[in-house]
């Protein structure tokens, strides 16, 4: 599918500002995407949605169709009536520029509870209607969701494979029985995602109405420890008790001596191809509920993985195994239509992967920190793009631009200012630049690189168990002046949703403000 030429922001909701110690779908949000028409952008990269689960990675989710509890709007919830100061009055002492997850999660999960209490004894009634019709619609995903996270707030927060047999296997008594105990617990659990779909689909509405469209993301593994995987074991390769018999990882690379163990359970692609990849089509058409593009992590996994047996101490002892790719998008566009995918595919990519990406016609990633090793031939560097590519300035996974130049050694920064013919002062718009001036049908800049931040405000550091996705920018840091220089610059090089070169419009106009072209 062919992008249009447009540039968009990297931003996960819980960075949004707020007054309840985590970005959600309230005000700020809003404010946002009107930020962000204001500065000439048309996506809005969100990452994924879903419930985190282990060092509060949005990556590392319970359920790959659920919605993330904790970006649910208290203040939204306070207007239907749900809440009221005083239960909100403990959120609004915790910090205002990053997340203590610890803290949050306490203190929201109990907000969220009182309000439904306060919904079973009779507040909030004109939503009744609307909660059962969003029940009945999504029992396929919702139900075994509600009853997973209610069984296992039940075992202590233990994983499913400590269950006792008879529900960790599903059996229809103990399904039945467990359903029985926990009715008023699953309840909560619907009425959570019922106020995070309601809020989200106001949200993406809002952002379409601007022109506005937002990219998710699919990771393409799964947590072993989720409802995917409890729910439908014969689609991973596990034993008879649920165990995983090979899990997801990397082979050993120029950085890891021995490769990488993720630990997800691998798919079994034969009976996912006997079910017509009835899984993935479910998964896809969730996530359009969602979004209006996804990004697929991980991409050189549906050509093929890294199998490594359950309990091996290195990945080295892995192999390769090869996945039906072709076969899986061909089923999804033939039963699904054409939808927009955009896709990971940094690091060590084979021929194999290339030749998949190139059928199938998905943009791939560049990202320009990793561009400038003096070698002219570097894939990275924008004179070798094409224009089906998506450019990054960063990643979520990177440093910010910022902290990236200053921790360079000087040949590598050499490099960068010969390339730009800069000096690097303003190395993040820099790059933001050489971006938007790009061929790459699409541009995307994490925030903290808009507002000029460096790696106090980095997001995310692979292979760094905690202390990570706790970066929140405050009110004061997104000025309408910053969205007016992204706008000029945006507006130059033809990625402007107002610029029509066929009316004979100028995209040189630098009328607005020249000086906030830097």
């Amino acid at each position: 599918m062919a992008f249009p030429r447009e540039s968009g922001i990297l931003l996960h909701p819980t960075s949004l500002p707020g007054p309840y110690g985590i970005g959600e779908i309230g005000e700020s949000a809003f404010r946002f995407i009107e930020w962000l028409q204001h500065a000439e952008q048309r996506l809005w990269q969100v990452m994924p949605l879903g419930p985190t689960g282990f060092g509060d990675s949005p990556y590392a989710s319970g359920s790959a169709f659920a919605g993330n509890p904790l970006l649910v709007s208290l203040g939204w919830l306070k207007g239907d009536g749900l809440l009221d100061d005083g239960d909100l009055a403990p959120l609004t002492a915790l910090p205002a520029d990053h997340v203590d997850f610890g803290q949050v999660v306490a203190l929201k999960t109990r907000a969220l509870r009182t309000a439904f209490d306060r919904f079973r004894r009779g507040a909030g009634s004109h939503l009744r209607g609307e909660l059962e019709a969003f029940r009945i619609k999504n029992a396929s995903w919702l139900d075994d969701y509600a009853l997973f996270y209610s069984v296992k707030q039940a075992h202590g927060g233990k994983p499913w494979t400590e269950w006792e047999r008879p529900i960790r296997l599903r059996e229809a008594a103990a399904m039945k029985a467990w359903s029985a105990k926990l009715a008023d617990e699953i309840r909560f659990y619907q009425f959570v995602q019922f106020h995070f779909f309601r809020q989200w689909s106001r949200l993406k509405e809002y952002a379409n109405e601007r022109s506005i469209r937002i990219i998710g993301d699919i990771p393409i593994f799964v947590a072993h420890d989720s409802v995917d995987v409890w729910k439908d074991r014969t689609q991973f390769k596990l034993d008879t008790e649920g165990h995983a018999i090979e899990v997801a990882g990397v082979p050993p690379d120029p950085f890891s001596a021995t490769g990488q163990i993720w630990g997800n359970p691998v798919y079994d692609w034969d009976e996912m191809r006997r079910t017509g990849f009835s899984w993935w089509k479910d998964r896809i058409t969730a996530q359009l509920q969602m979004v209006d593009i996804i990004r697929i992590d991980h991409f050189r996994g549906f050509a093929a993985a890294w199998h490594v047996p359950a309990g091996a101490e290195t990945a080295a002892v892995g192999h390769w195994v090869r996945s039906p790719g072709a076969d899986l998008f061909a089923t999804i566009f033939e039963d699904l239509g054409e939808i927009p995918f955009i896709i990971e595919d940094l690091g060590v990519i084979t021929p194999d992967v290339v030749a998949l990406r190139e059928v199938l016609g998905f943009p791939g990633m560049k990202v320009l920190q990793f561009a400038f090793e003096n070698n002219p031939a570097n894939v990275y560097l924008p004179h070798n793009y094409s224009p089906d590519s998506v450019v990054y300035s960063a990643t979520h996974d990177n440093q910010t631009t910022v902290g990236w130049f200053q921790s360079r050694p000087e040949r590598e920064r050499v490099a960068v200012q010969t390339y730009l013919g800069r000096d690097g002062s303003d190395i993040a718009w820099d790059l933001i630049r050489l971006a938007l001036a790009s061929v790459a049908n699409t541009a995307i800049f994490p925030l903290q690189d808009v507002l000029r931040l460096g790696d106090e405000a980095r997001m995310n550091t692979p292979g760094q168990p905690s202390g990570n996705w706790s970066w929140r920018y405050t009110t004061d840091q997104l000025q309408w002046g910053v969205g007016d220089g992204l706008g000029n610059l945006t507006t130059i090089y033809g990625r402007s949703g107002t610029v029509d070169q066929d009316q004979g419009e100028n995209p040189w106009d630098y009328t607005r403000d020249p000086s906030l072209l830097g």
